[in-house]
């Protein structure tokens, strides 16, 4: 399955990546592509999951690395419109307690 991706501007410090389809070994690269270069300084970045039908580790390992790299440069990385499926795979790991997550999209 592919994904595919959409950059939306809110302004200088937010942005926003629609995410459809299925993040894997094969597609986390490309969400890797489009969302490191946005995390800068201040910078606020909005993931919005409500298209996503699934993700593996490999994506939760691009969720890591962003939201790394945006706290360490007073960023923050926003997880939008997580399905009950998305969630309670960030349940499972833990990482629900350390993004953030809000239920509008």
């Amino acid at each position: 399955m592919n994904v595919t991706i959409e950059e939306q501007i809110r302004s200088d410090q937010e942005r926003t990546l629609v995410v459809s389809g299925e993040v894997d070994a094969f597609t986390a690269p490309q969400l890797r592509e489009k969302l490191m270069p946005l995390c800068q300084e201040n910078c606020k970045v909005y993931l919005n999951l409500s298209q996503v039908d699934y993700m593996d580790s490999t994506g939760l390992g691009v969720l890591i690395g962003a939201f790394k790299k945006l706290r360490s440069q007073r960023g923050r990385l926003i997880l939008t419109g997580v399905s009950p499926r998305l969630k309670r795979l960030l349940n499972i790991t833990g990482l629900s307690e350390i993004l953030e997550i809000e239920d509008r999209v």
